[in-house]
């Protein structure tokens, strides 16, 4: 019985004791005044009766009620009940508030709750205050209340003749039962009458109607969403402008997460004053005035819901989890289902008449059955979780979670792992764990209807039915009478509150309350307490457990097969069968990384164990300590699925003995595991282990109990019924339990605890110390125990496993029940790949002793073992573990001397001429890395990784050799080597091996050749020999000095790092000579030279180490410039003309004589008829030291002008010609970047000793007079007319053109800067390349890379080439945003600025590094499959930088084409300059896209223009803080791009490019080596010596060796190559045209890297017929493996073949074989002339027939478009296949020739006439030879790329032709053919312009034409 109300309060309003306009509460009276002794008066109650705060108002308001809800400390929930009402106030009132009556008006108007909209008006000038009346209860009856409350307001008001004290003493005095569903009829003394119902229970919540009001005013999405915050311990918090709904919607809330109880803050109705506790760290929920929406706004992680406005806002910081599915969309379904029967019958033809819709309270029950159900789905089996661990004096029981989620299958689910972490689960334990106490509807449900729901999962109306069933329990908990609910009354007439109260509310008599309470009190005490005993009974536990989704192991589904394997296995190793164990071993650990397969071993093993066969011979121990490791491997830190539980006894009881009196047990192998070092796990383990014993306690003892024996005990609880809780119940299995007495634990408890009472006190003292000492006994066992499987064999070398870093960390990870934290926290600390710290420093047995106390601390105290028995326990463990780590030193010192298993035989590399073996073999395994192929994964093939072997360290490579692991692979060697020049990362790693499935020390090595070895030592390599591996390595890595690498040590005697002394020649060598030449650049470097050193500080990469120009000796600087080096001096001394004579001989000369720049003579001589010149101004490198000697100039320029130029660049690297276009004479320029003229200019003017400012703004002035000279150097293209620059180009002039869909205008998304171009609307090309942001963002018109380029060429194509205007600058300039500010812009406009955004070479750097993850990964793809390597691609951005330049050069290609030049002036002028340069000249000239060609180019740009080659290959120790950037690896991507696009264009190979990319960083060639040519001459590597000093030695130079490989086999040329010639290639660069480069994704393990020719040929193997041992001959059939052999070698293509075949045939016929490249050519030559004969003959080459006509290979071609259409999509563009006028081909699509086309293919066609005509392309486009058809039939002539081609470049409508004249020769025209040999066809469109071969043809030609338009 309890009483109905605690106290009964009044409170009016009072001033603000500051005299603010707000006013507060006041108390004026409460009943009792004396608090009672069980309930104390709570606190601050008035701010709760108006919690928006008192105001005064200006007219009456109707009576409010809602209930507040106070929380005490004890976590006591007070209800109070408050009825306001307002009076006028009184005249003293009124004068202290009249001031700020005006604010509170306004205030009450959006402030007061419940409003009315048009409440009464008093007198003028009269307020209102406030008063309420407040009802205080510990019970929630709320009609009650308002009842009993409107009653005294009633009375009050109507003024009846009731005394109101009779009345409030009453209702203090009333009593009514707790639970039960009784029903009490209550009066207050008034003629009034109620009737209260208590519900059935008392554990079921009282909901009323309040969650089906939640989910009306927030819908199921939001209230689940709610739900899952609740559980997860999120704030939530209610917003609602009415506070009766605030508390219903808490409450409701809260009814929800019934059986778990909310135990946070929870407040539905929060006062004003107290906003500042929404910002309090723990979870709440909490209800709050709408008005206060603005101060909830600004809380981040606080889930707001609006009920009037039903929504819920979750934060960006938040992230709710979902219900686990299916149950989400089960619920949710269920859930409409109930709040919305209509939902089904919508759909229906012929609905039913009517659909019954339950009552508000019924729905509110349906909805709490829904949720019901899903706790009872979701804590299913939760009682077979459960751990007894004390039964007397009180029960302690604790829930083994992991055990739970393993066996529900949910141990990845983030929201049930965080309810039952949560302090609602933990009360849920303690409260609904007890074995025997009253149950209520969820103990039922979840014990006996689990079954019912699962069946019914799939049929709604069956749980619809479900739902209604718990419905009506629950309406009935809350309704056991419903039909008899009378009350009588009394209520205040309609708008009574407007009258004129009679009186203020009167102070009541305390006094006379005060005696009835007390009389009551009196009659109280002589009654006897009318308890109802409550009715407790065993809690049933019912079904075991299963998991939510039935997860089908997909990859271990024939799991009865493997488990076979494993028992066949574990049977061999125990009768000691080895071999056949041996076979089956990699089967088996396979298999165990299955559940199913790891359980089967713990039986099979516990077998073993209890037969006592548990000592072991080596052999035996090392099969079963190795199938442990694999178990455990896969466990994670919770050990979810019980294996580590179920192997734990086993690793003390399986063991070895190593010599008399010393045994090795299983445990000191299997010590690495995460799941051991986890507090949590050791835990679930001794409190399952307690329960088993204590549960052996109560059982009768008749039953033989054994002395638990370490293995018994645990095997007993592994068998056990529902208590034994072992989390592998090991009868999962599918065995019959082993017959015991089947009560489980909880059964015995419950019998134990219903027994109590009646036992005597002794009897019940006995039982609890035998308890106690129980779980002290097992203490003492679990300390031992930990402390073996803890404690590392070799405690000296404290190699601490990995948990070790864990275990300090340990101190707070587990500390209470309420946080059962994660042990993840733990888990997660090491990552595996941060290496071993130095473990020497701490304290093994000090660690161990602290983790063991800690735990032993933690389960005595929560099990109640006594204060002294701990003590003892803490003295105890020190003891245990320094006699552990005694036993250990012995165990450790004799295995040490077991003799070793025989390892398999090292495999010796094979090694390049000159490569030396720096450290012998090292035992490791390779390891399988991110990539699958080599691992057998999910492509299939055999699992060659990993691999036990060897490493090697030679002066070159570091190799790995081996053989996989698993001997079904067979013999196959596994060879993955890379240079070691090109290692890009190194980190030691933790590892576990292979084989026996130790943790050892590992090392993972990335290569920028894309290789990867990630190994693990063999326990036999000391960690010492490792450490010597890593610094070998490091050393050769990055010598201290360039002399160190390979390519210059190779085959020298000397040590490396001291240069040979050079012997006394006669004539001056070339090493004297380049000495001389260095010290002359020294004198005459001058002082401007020193002074840009200074105000230039180095980039931030360049920081860290001197650049090698500062590593000389301080250069003593004349003051004077010596004039004899500035001005080309005719008297060369004789020194200086030898270099002359050498630096004509380098590639750039050659280079500048074929393109007609200027011979070295003319320079000198200076024929002034050449635009341009030679200079030899920077012969001794003083202007530039990264330039080459000999430069070209503009003829006008002196070369003292060029030292003042050169200043105002980077790096001095100013302006020069580096290629002249062969037909427009355009030339292309390359420079460094401008000097900043901004800020950063001032800045370092301030600093460097400049001579006054004048020199800036001469220099500026000479940049300018040199551009112009540039610009003056060139043939003028201009009109006189005026320059119109680029930019704006009109639509007008398009309209000269046929309008086709490219000829799209578009305009700039952004105009370029005002000063480079002075056009008002600007329009054209450069938009796109301007807007693309640095980041490679691409922006919209960046796709079509020309801003007027309208859709047609979404792919990147190039623009149609006639939107460039005759009217266009003479020379551009392009160069980065950032630079171009200071430049002026040419006021003639005879240059423009193009501004560019680059990349910079940190990002190409940062680019690579995620390139090199994504393509060679580091380990495993959490999500196997494209996605993520297409993923991680793209975040790489590599892809897009490649678009980048490729965009820039084609845009530059087009330029130079049209006749303007261009100056590429970027960065430094060395890195992004060089690749653009270097591609706009591999895309314009042919001649560079030969084998020679392209040598010459990378020769000319990239070494001799100075690349830094070492510094971005960080070469040396200097080198090695800036790391590795692959600039020109990512110009060879490019080029490998275009390659791809344009096969037929090149004649070297793709293998080329690879090679070239794998020896750049090789250092394996002198060639890449240094960063100028300054540098190698100084080093004496650019002259070799010549004559017979020079003595005969390995190729040095990659060059030499690509020739001499060219001759022996053609694996560099290309058979495809079928040059056009003077082809312009404009490759697309859209990212979605460009393809992951080959290089950097295969490799071959067969051999390693293939780019080292004389390795990779394996020795040949014998051809099968003669088989060394005489068997039958075999086929010659072989397989080849992806990943192992190099399939170009296994399968030749045709061609290699053949030749190999020639070359075979040859030599048995004893001929000298003849040279592939010889046959090859004459083949090329017979194909020609057997094309001849009959007149049709083509240029082409053999191949021409096979290869379709356009030259791209990539690409969709939609030739003709559908029937009749006039639009089609043509997605080729026009110059990649020659040139055709876009209008014919219009013309023709438009013509009724498209009919035709589409069923007809070429060699059907109607040919009229036909053959090879010259024909003029459109605009601005060269003549072509074409093959010419006249079709009669079709009335059109059709042109075709070649005669074979079978698709048509182009129609002319004979319809439309007007007139055939013969024509003129016009520019570009064939030479040598007769001008009687030109014609024009006239149509309506256009005039063509056409050549024959001579004049009889031209002749013939015009006649068929004309005869066919006069047939027509």
């Amino acid at each position: 019985m309890a009483r109905l109300a605690d106290y009964f309060v009044l409170v009016a309003f009072g001033p603000h004791p500051r005299g603010s306009g707000d006013g507060q509460g006041q108390i004026l009276q409460r009943f009792p005044e004396k608090d009672w002794e069980d309930n104390p008066f709570p606190q601050g109650i008035e701010l709760f009766c108006q919690p928006s705060g008192w105001r005064l108002c200006p007219e009456r308001s109707p009576p409010t009620f809602f209930v507040a809800v106070l929380t005490d400390i004890n976590s006591e929930r007070h209800y109070c009940a408050c009825l306001t009402f307002w009076e006028p106030v009184e005249p003293t009132q009124e004068g202290l508030c009249a001031r700020d009556a005006t604010e509170q008006d306004e205030e009450a108007a959006e402030g007061s709750p419940g409003a009315l909209p048009s409440p009464a008006p008093g007198p003028p000038g009269q307020l209102f205050a406030p008063k309420t009346l407040v009802l205080v209860s510990r019970l929630d009856h709320v009609e009650v209340f308002r009842n009993s409350l409107g009653l005294i307001y009633t009375i009050h008001v109507e003024g009846l003749n009731v005394g109101l004290e009779s009345v409030v003493g009453n209702l203090l005095t009333c009593v009514i039962p707790l639970a039960g569903g009784s029903q009490r009829t209550i009066s207050l003394g008034a003629g009034d009458r109620q009737v209260i119902q208590t519900p059935l229970t008392d554990s079921l919540p009282i909901s009323r109607c309040s969650v089906a009001l939640l989910f009306r005013q927030l819908g199921i999405t939001n209230v689940l969403s709610l739900f899952c915050a609740a559980l997860t311990e999120h704030k939530v918090l209610f917003l609602s402008r009415s506070y009766q709904r605030l508390s219903d919607a808490c409450r409701g809330l809260l009814a929800l997460l019934f059986p778990l109880r909310y135990s946070f803050t929870y407040v539905p109705i929060l006062p004003a004053q107290l906003l500042e506790v929404l910002s309090t760290p723990t979870p709440f929920i909490i209800g709050v005035n709408a008005a206060f929406q603005a101060e909830a706004q600004e809380l981040l992680d606080v889930i707001v819901a609006d009920l009037d406005g039903g929504t819920v806002t979750v934060p960006e910081c938040v992230h709710i989890p979902p219900l686990p599915e299916p149950l989400q969309s089960q619920t949710h379904s269920i859930l409409s289902m109930v709040l919305d029967p209509e939902l089904e019958l919508a759909d229906l033809a012929f609905p039913p008449p009517t659909t019954s819709i339950s009552s508000l309270k019924m729905q509110d029950k349906e909805l709490r059955a829904v949720f019901l159900r899903l706790f009872a789905q979701l804590l299913q089996g939760y009682r077979w979780c459960l751990h007894m661990v004390r039964i007397h004096p009180e029960p302690v029981i604790r829930f083994h979670k992991a055990a739970f989620l393993g066996q529900r299958g949910l141990v990845e689910d983030d929201f049930l792992m965080k309810v039952l972490e949560g302090m609602a689960f933990a009360g849920f334990v303690s409260e609904r764990g007890v074995p025997y106490r009253p149950t209520d509807l969820f103990d039922e449900l979840v014990a006996h209807e689990v079954a019912r729901m699962r069946a019914d999962e799939n049929h709604p109306q069956r749980v619809l039915r479900h739902v209604k069933e718990l419905a009506e329990q629950l309406y009935k908990n809350e309704n056991p009478y419903p039909a008899v609910a009378m009350h009588k009354v009394q209520r205040p007439g309609e708008a009574s509150h407007l009258r004129r109260a009679p009186r203020p509310f009167p102070r009541l008599d305390e006094a006379m309350v005060q005696w009835i309470v007390d009389q009551a009190a009196a009659k109280m005490q002589g009654a006897p307490p009318a308890v109802k005993a409550e009715k407790r009974t065993t809690v049933p536990s019912g079904p075991p457990m299963t998991a939510i989704v039935e997860r089908s192991g997909g990859l271990h589904g024939n799991s009865a097969r493997r488990l076979e394997v494993v028992r066949n296995c574990i049977s061999y190793v125990f009768e000691g069968k080895m071999l056949e164990a041996k076979k089956l071993l990699p089967a088996v650990l396979r298999a165990l990384k299955g559940r199913a397969a790891r359980r089967c071993l713990a039986q099979e093993l516990h077998l073993h164990a209890q037969q006592n066969r548990a000592v072991l011979d080596h052999q035996q121990f090392d099969f079963v300590v190795r199938m442990m490791n694999c178990c455990l491997q896969d466990c994670t830190s919770l050990d979810e699925h019980g294996i580590a539980a179920a192997l734990l006894p086993l690793v003390t009881a399986f063991c070895r003995k190593l010599s008399p009196g010393v045994t090795q047990f299983a445990y000191s192998c299997v010590q690495e595991h995460v799941v051991w070092s986890t507090p949590q796990f050791w835990e679930a383990m001794f409190y399952g282990d307690v329960q088993t014993h204590i549960r052996a306690l109560y059982l009768e003892p008749a039953e033989d109990r054994e002395p638990f024996l370490v293995c018994g005990g645990s095997l007993g609880r592994g068998m056990g019924g529902p208590g034994s809780r072992s989390p592998v119940a090991l009868r999962q299995a599918g065995e019959a339990p082993v017959q015991e007495d089947e009560r489980s634990a909880l059964d015995v408890a419950s019998e134990q605890r219903r027994l109590w009472p009646t036992l005597s006190r002794e009897k019940q003292q006995e039982l609890v110390q035998k308890e106690e000492s129980t779980v002290f006994s097992q203490a003492i066992h679990y300390a031992n125990r930990m402390s073996y499987l803890l404690l590392p064999l070799d405690s000296s070398k404290s190699r601490l496993l990995r948990e070790r870093a864990g275990l300090g960390e340990l101190e707070s990870a587990s500390n209470s029940l309420v946080t059962n934290s994660m042990a993840g926290s733990v888990a997660e600390s090491y990552d595996t790949e941060s290496g071993f710290e130095d473990a020497e420093t701490c304290d093994v047995a000090g660690t161990v002793v602290r983790f063991i106390n800690r735990f032993v601390d933690k389960v005595c105290t929560e099990s109640g073992v006594t204060s002294d028995h701990l003590k003892g326990l803490h003295v105890m463990v020190p003891d245990i573990v320094q006699m552990h780590i005694e036993t250990l030193e012995a165990v450790h010192r004799e295995s040490k001397r077991l003799p070793p298993i025989q390892k398999p035989k090292l495999l010796r590399p094979r090694l390049l001429p000159g490569e030396e073996c720096v450290l012998d073999g090292l035992r490791v395994y390779l390891l399988p890395d991110g990539r699958e192929e080599g691992a057998g994964g999910s492509g299939g093939g055999p699992a060659l990784l990993p691999a036990e072997g060897a490493i090697f360290l030679t002066t070159y490579r570091v190799i790995f050799t081996g053989m996989p692991t698993d001997p079904l692979v067979g013999e196959q060697v596994v060879v993955r080597s890379f240079p070691v020049a090109a290692l890009t990362k190194e980190k030691r790693i933790s590892v576990q091996t292979p084989v026996d499935q130790l943790l050892q020390d590992g090392l993972q090595l990335r290569s920028c050749t894309f290789q990867l070895l990630k190994m693990a030592f063999d326990e036999e390599v000391g960690s010492d020999s490792a450490e010597l591996f890593r610094k070998q390595l490091h050393k050769l890595r990055y010598p201290p000095d360039i002399r160190g690498t390979f390519a210059l040590t190779m085959g020298s005697a000397h040590t490396p790092g001291r240069p040979p002394r050079a012997t006394k020649d006669k004539g001056p060598s070339f090493r004297t000579l380049s000495r001389n030449l260095v010290k002359n650049a020294k004198k005459t470097i001058g002082r401007q030279y020193v002074t840009r050193k200074k105000y230039n500080p180095p980039s931030w990469e360049h920081r860290g180490q001197p650049s090698p120009e500062d590593q000389e000796d301080e250069i003593s600087v004349s003051e004077e410039l010596e004039p004899s080096t500035l001005t080309p001096s005719s008297a060369l001394k004789p020194s200086d003309r030898m270099t002359m004579s050498s630096l004509v001989e380098r590639a750039c000369c050659r280079d500048y004589q074929r393109l007609g720049l200027g011979t070295l003579s003319s320079s000198l001589s200076r024929a002034k008829s050449e635009p341009f010149r030679i200079s030899p101004v920077n012969r001794m490198y003083a202007i530039c030291r990264s330039y080459p000697g000999l430069l070209i100039v503009p003829q006008s320029v002196q070369d003292n002008a060029l030292q003042r130029v050169s200043r105002c660049y980077r790096q001095n690297r100013f302006p020069v010609v580096c290629w002249r276009s062969g037909r427009s004479k355009a030339v292309l320029l390359r420079s460094g970047g401008l000097h900043g003229k901004g800020v950063v200019g001032l800045f370092k003017a301030q600093n460097a000793p400049s001579p006054g400012q004048s020199q800036a703004d001469s220099s500026s002035l000479e940049q300018e007079k040199y551009l112009q000279a540039v610009v003056s150097s060139m043939p003028r293209y201009t009109d006189a007319s005026g320059r119109n620059t680029l930019s704006g180009f009109s639509s007008a002039h398009m309209g000269s053109h046929v309008p086709s869909p490219r000829a799209r205008v578009t305009t700039l998304s952004n105009p370029m800067a005002a000063s480079a171009s002075r056009r008002t609307a600007p329009r054209g090309k450069w938009g796109s390349v301007r807007a693309s942001g640095r980041s490679g963002g691409l922006s919209t018109d960046v796709g079509s890379r020309l801003a007027g380029v309208g859709p047609a060429q979404a792919n990147g194509a190039p623009p149609d080439p006639g939107f460039l205007r005759p009217q266009r600058a003479a020379l551009y300039i392009i160069g980065d945003k950032a630079q171009l500010k200071g430049v002026r812009p040419d006021p003639l406009q005879q240059w423009e600025l193009v501004p560019i955004e680059v990349f910079e070479a940190r990002q190409v750097k940062a680019s690579f590094k995620k390139l090199l993850k994504a393509c060679v990964p580091g380990c495993p793809a959490t999500e196997p499959g494209p996605a993520s390597f297409l993923r991680s691609l793209e975040d790489s951005e590599w892809l897009i930088q490649i678009h980048k330049l490729l965009q820039v050069s084609v845009l530059v290609v087009e330029l130079l084409d049209s006749g303007s030049s261009v100056l590429v002036s970027l960065e430094d002028g060395w890195d992004i300059t060089t690749q653009v340069v270097s591609l706009v000249q591999l895309l314009s000239d042919p001649f560079y896209r030969t084998l020679e060609g392209f040598r010459l180019l990378v020769e000319k740009e990239w070494l001799s223009f100075g690349h830094r080659f070492s510094h971005r290959g960080a070469h040396t120790l200097a080198g090695q803080s800036s790391g590795f950037t692959p600039v020109f690896l990512q110009f060879l991507d490019c080029v490998h791009q275009i390659h791809l696009q344009f096969p037929m264009e090149f004649e070297f190979s793709p293998f080329y490019l690879k090679f070239l990319g794998y020896h750049h960083v090789s250092r394996r060639f002198r060639t890449f080596l240094l960063d100028s040519d300054y540098e190698r001459i100084e080093l004496g590597l650019l002259y070799e010596e010549k004559g017979e000093r020079r003595v005969p030695q390995a190729c040095r130079s990659v060059w030499e060796y690509v020739e001499r490989l060219s001759k022996r086999t053609p694996v560099f040329y290309n058979y495809m190559y079928a040059p056009e010639d003077a082809e312009v290639l404009r490759p697309y660069s859209n990212v979605s045209n460009l393809k992951v480069w080959d290089f950097y994704t295969e490799e071959t393990l067969a051999e390693g890297p293939p780019y080292d020719w004389e390795l990779a040929q394996g020795p040949p193997e014998p051809p099968e017929e003669e088989r060394p041992d005489g068997g039958a001959p075999q086929s010659r059939r072989r397989v080849v493996w992806p990943c192992y052999d190099s399939r170009p070698r296994a399968q030749p293509d045709a061609i290699s073949q053949l030749l190999e075949e020639m070359q075979r045939l040859e030599t048995e016929l004893g001929r000298p074989p003849e040279r592939w490249k010889d046959a090859w050519d004459r083949v090329k030559a017979a194909q020609r002339l057997e094309g001849r004969p009959d007149g049709r003959g083509t240029p082409s080459s053999l191949l021409a027939s096979s290869v379709p006509h356009h030259r791209r290979s990539l690409g969709v071609y939609l030739q003709e478009g559908p029937v009749g259409s006039t639009l089609s999509l043509s997605l080729d563009s026009d110059q990649s296949s020659g040139s055709t006028a876009s209008s014919s081909r219009q013309a023709a699509r438009r013509s009724t020739s498209t009919l035709y086309s589409q069923f007809q293919t070429a060699e059907s066609e109607n040919r009229s006439y036909e053959g090879t005509l010259y024909k003029k392309g459109a605009f601005m486009k060269p003549w072509k030879a074409r093959w010419f058809v006249l079709d009669k039939t079709k009335h059109q002539l059709r042109y075709y790329d070649h005669r074979v081609d079978t698709e048509c470049k182009g129609v002319i409508e004979l319809a439309e032709v007007e007139a055939v004249a013969p024509g003129a020769p016009t520019m570009g025209a064939p030479k040598a053919v007769d001008e009687k040999a030109f014609f024009d066809v006239k149509t309506t469109r256009r005039v063509y312009n056409f050549c024959a071969q001579d004049v009889p043809s031209a002749q013939q030609w015009v006649d068929q034409i004309q005869s066919c338009l006069s047939d027509a």
